[in-house]
């Protein structure tokens, strides 16, 4: 028996649909995006591309075949990612947050939930999920045991009900396609400000018409410029108690399995924009001389540079195979190699962006070249989704100072 990198028939067909798909559709998004000032403008002039991607059963293919939808693997959904975010990064970074958004029900809910809640993007996949999960004092300490610190969202049990009181930011997806809201909203909160994380973080799905959910403005951003990172506050929002996921205590598992999801995707989407960015430098050094006698890429220097480029790439792509694989071959369980490939692959992609400026100079520094502004999407990478600082090199290091720490299960599994 060998180990195989081989693309089986169906994974090159969703390979090839994919790329097809993002050059008929999504190399229209720049063009569209540059003619609008407002981040919330520029995020619904995307509308018309997230439709696309919806009728092209991007959205679907998220939810189990139970559940109404396609069932994709995690790694069926890394093939198609690389190829859409080489176009654009904008609208897959809208699909892939609405997947962020029910990946807690999607992983940890039980039957009931899944079937009032997943349904809705079934039928229309035009609705939008966000997972608020980001408090406006920072996300990187959520999983704290102090009282005084991490989440300050609060959920309060009257009766029947929780009642949620909070702030939050970066909700990617958070203001919906009118101003007024996602569709669904899962919340990261305590249940108990006098107990941490391990006894009171939870997850609680809020439909985003539940009054008291408002939508406070939305961030700017230097890159994913059509991205929508809005502020959402939740006052005295009062949602059915059966709304919980799993129980208080919980949030710690739920948040880390959505984002193990997302983190193995983000890999994806760095290699994505780490290709774009080699294809542009190849492309320049092919066919510029730079007043030389012979284009740039007869030199050495180019063309170890080019070389070094290409291996990283190919170093990244290999990785985050390998963590989709796993999160999928383990029900989702797999957290280390998810972290590994999203801390690598998001901090691999803003060097090979810079080395690409470097190789095509200055003339690479300016809005007329697609490098600056891959270069302002790649910086968000390591920011974003868990900073490679303050979340996920934080979870890494936790999982190698427990005990049972397996260094060989991330190459032969658990045992």
């Amino acid at each position: 028996m060998t180990v195989s990198f081989q693309l089986s028939p169906e994974q090159r067909e969703i390979r090839t649909n994919a790329r097809a798909f993002a050059n008929a559709v999504l190399t229209g998004v720049k063009g569209e995006i540059a003619k609008y000032a407002s981040p919330e403008d520029r995020f619904y002039a995307t509308r018309p591309f997230f439709a696309k991607m919806v009728e092209a059963g991007f959205i679907k293919s998220m939810i189990p075949l139970g559940y109404g939808g396609t069932g994709m693997s995690t790694l069926q959904f890394a093939l198609a990612a690389e190829e859409l975010v080489s176009v654009d990064v904008n609208v897959p970074t809208s699909v892939l947050a609405t997947g962020l958004g029910l990946q807690p029900i999607l992983q940890f809910a039980n039957d009931r939930q899944k079937r009032q809640f997943l349904p809705d993007f079934v039928e229309d996949g035009m609705r939008l999920a966000a997972f608020a999960s980001t408090e406006v004092t920072g996300g990187a300490n959520s999983d704290s045991p102090d009282p005084t610190a991490g989440v300050r969202t609060i959920a309060t049990r009257e009766g029947d009900e929780w009642v949620i009181n909070g702030q939050k930011h970066f909700i990617t997806n958070g203001s919906g396609w009118d101003g007024k809201g996602a569709h669904l909203f899962t919340v990261v909160c305590r249940t108990d400000p006098t107990k941490g994380a391990p006894d009171a973080l939870a997850v609680i799905i809020v439909p985003g018409n539940t009054p008291g959910v408002k939508v406070m403005g939305v961030i700017d951003t230097v890159g994913h410029r059509a991205t929508n990172s809005p502020r959402i506050h939740f006052e005295n929002v009062r949602v059915p108690a059966h709304n919980i996921i799993g129980k208080p205590g919980d949030g710690i598992k739920i948040s880390g399995g959505a984002f193990a999801w997302t983190g193995a995707l983000i890999g994806a989407a760095a290699v994505g924009v780490m290709r774009a960015a080699f294809d542009c430098a190849l492309e320049f050094a092919r066919k510029d001389a730079r007043s030389g006698p012979v284009p740039i890429i007869e030199h050495q220097n180019v063309g170890y540079m080019l070389a070094d480029i290409k291996m990283r790439i190919e170093a990244a792509r290999y990785l985050t195979w390998k963590a989709c694989e796993q999160f999928d071959v383990t029900g989702a369980a797999e957290r280390e190699l998810t972290s590994m490939a999203k801390v690598y692959c998001s901090e691999l992609a803003v060097q090979v962006v810079y080395d690409a400026m470097r190789l095509v100079g200055v003339d690479s520094y300016t809005d007329m070249h697609p490098l600056a502004g891959l270069m302002q999407d790649a910086l968000c990478f390591p920011l974003y989704d868990g900073g490679n600082m303050g979340v996920r090199r934080r979870h890494l290091h936790q999982m190698m100072k427990a005990p049972g720490y397996d260094p060989m299960a991330s190459v032969e599994g658990p045992r």
